[in-house]
């Protein structure tokens, strides 16, 4: 199963959802705005991603400075930010996952980067 966390507003999403459909995936679609995830759920993304915390960050976001945020800031001040501010998580991610055990995850910045799941 592939999950995908997306914002439909995001042309980038939508692009990525709209490759996934192309190659016949009927991805299951978390509106992670509305939806936001628990922060086990970000620590596993993180786990399964490898890598820093601030690469599956939207560092540009006006939140990111109004809260203080940096490069630098620490991992777990990082991942309770994206936990209560949703908007903070790079989009979009896909998620394959056999059950509970997670996979693969990829953010498809560019979205030819979720062909690493097919």
């Amino acid at each position: 199963m592939i999950s995908y966390w997306h914002n439909p507003r995001c042309s980038k999403s939508r692009a990525g959802l709209a490759l996934l459909e192309s190659r016949g995936i009927t991805p299951e679609v978390r509106l992670y705005l509305q939806d936001p995830p628990r922060s086990a759920e970000l620590q596993a993304l993180h786990a399964a991603l490898g890598g820093t915390v601030i690469e599956m960050m939207r560092t540009g976001e006006k939140v990111f400075k109004e809260l203080g945020l940096s490069k630098d800031s620490p991992a777990a001040d990082l991942l309770a930010a994206m936990q209560t501010h949703p908007i903070l998580i790079e989009r979009p991610i896909a998620i394959k996952q056999d059950g509970d055990v997670i996979e693969q995850v990829v953010i498809g910045r560019p979205t030819e980067a979720l062909e690493l799941l097919l």
